[in-house]
């Protein structure tokens, strides 16, 4: 069986995990490929809200296998309380989550590390959730990182101790001290909580699902606009977050790839400092971020909000291959009159595309829109896709016919019952 992948087309938080949460009930499998506690995935059922970081969104179902895969990095202490959240609950993981001793672990000093290196940074502040990530990647590549199967090993508080020494000479660089020694008791006291899960080489385990004919989703954080290569550098994340990094961060072939579920708001958002065109810093903008409840759910910071940008779309569509979109909080919509698209950007020359230019020049684009009739309609009560106003009708086949890519599922309120399946 071939591995679907699930990826947000924007700059994160647009909904992906209760997509997972929705799509988990066909698939045998969840897997989390990338990023670590600066996501935050939020699932309403039951009339619960539910938001996971590190742990992959198809916990909620017995059936699921959920593997935290390789392209992970894990903070301990954050990843034992997600799971003792789950265990209050009444949720039992301990039988189908699997950890790969290949994701990279998050220190204590990482996320001082983080602090003081977004503090160093003055006026061009990328943002950070000072969570460690970006310190975190920074040693994978440099091959000087703790992984999660060296806990195993005997010198692992000597590995601990050599990699804190070369972050405190950083700090000192800095004129700082790391200042850690107060959460280092927790920290120990995580890794030895760690050590009593599943850890194993995911990648094996996967390939053998697959050989199992066992149907797998991969799940990304963040959004394509936030990918270490493509999105826009330097306000991006450490880590590739496009469907490639599905490949790296799990250890399965690209030849294994069918469906990519690009999940997409009905309008758009940021977190975060970088170019975001569409943005509004009006009446507008605080109208959407009221009514969709747009603050970080890792964070809670309010996040930027604006029309959705299709020049934006189209470069997400592209570079992941996306079969199908999902939009998203369709809902926080219903009080407009007008729904604006933008269609095109206008450059500093004058000239017009419909491309996504580089940071330098996207940070002086002017948006074009198209306008469309809003539907003035409470959307949460419909659970038929054939009761949607003809106006939103409208704005899903205007979207479709400038994306190339059907419209499969549309979200009308944050609870899974709420999530419409239109093809």
């Amino acid at each position: 069986m071939p591995v679907d992948v699930l990826v947000g087309l924007q700059w994160g938080d647009e909904g992906k995990g209760k997509i997972v949460d929705v799509l988990a009930p066909t698939y045998d499998v969840v897997a989390r490929f990338q990023g670590g506690p600066n996501a935050g995935h939020t699932l309403f059922f039951d009339g619960v809200k539910h938001v996971l970081h590190q742990v992959p969104s198809g916990i909620f179902h017995p059936h699921i296998i959920n593997v935290v895969g390789n392209g992970v990095v894990l903070d301990p202490v954050v990843f034992r309380g997600e799971l003792q959240k789950l265990t209050d609950r009444g949720i039992q993981w301990g039988e189908n989550l699997f950890i790969s001793q290949k994701a990279q672990l998050i220190l204590p000093s990482h996320r001082a590390l983080d602090r003081i290196l977004e503090e160093a940074r003055g006026g061009g502040k990328i943002g950070s959730t000072l969570k460690g990530i970006g310190p975190t990647y920074q040693d994978k590549v440099g091959r000087t990182g703790l992984r999660v199967g060296d806990i195993l090993l005997p010198d692992f508080k000597e590995r601990y101790a050599e990699a804190v020494a070369r972050h405190a000479q950083l700090a000192a660089f800095y004129q700082q001290d790391l200042a850690i020694e107060a959460h280092e008791a927790e920290f120990f006291s995580a890794i030895d909580f760690l050590r009593t899960l599943q850890l194993t080489n995911t990648e094996y385990l996967l390939n053998d699902l697959l050989r199992q004919n066992k149907r797998i989703l991969a799940e990304g954080a963040q959004g394509a606009m936030l990918d270490i290569d493509f999105g826009t550098y330097p306000f991006v994340t450490s880590s590739s977050t496009i469907v490639a990094g599905a490949c790296t961060g799990l250890g399965v072939a690209p030849s294994h790839i069918d469906k990519v579920y690009g999940i997409s708001k009905a309008y758009c958002t940021r977190v975060g400092s970088g170019p975001f065109p569409t943005e509004l810093h009006d009446e507008v903008g605080e109208q959407i971020r009221q009514a969709g409840h747009e603050f970080g759910s890792t964070t809670g910071r309010p996040r930027r909000c604006g029309w959705i940008d299709l020049p934006a779309l189209r470069y997400s569509i592209m570079l992941n291959g996306v079969t199908e979109i999902h939009l998203m909080k369709a809902d926080v919509l219903d009080e407009f009159d007008e729904i604006r698209v933008c269609t095109h950007y206008q450059l500093p020359n004058g000239e017009t595309t419909d491309q996504f230019p580089d940071y330098g020049t996207l940070q002086n684009v002017t948006p074009i829109y198209h306008s469309l009739p809003g539907w003035r309609t409470t959307l949460q009560k419909i659970t038929d896709p054939e009761a949607l106003p003809q106006s939103l009708k409208e704005y899903l086949r205007y979207l479709e016919e400038n994306l190339s890519v059907p419209v499969s599922i549309v979200s009308v309120g944050p609870d899974r019952v709420s999530t419409l399946h239109l093809n």
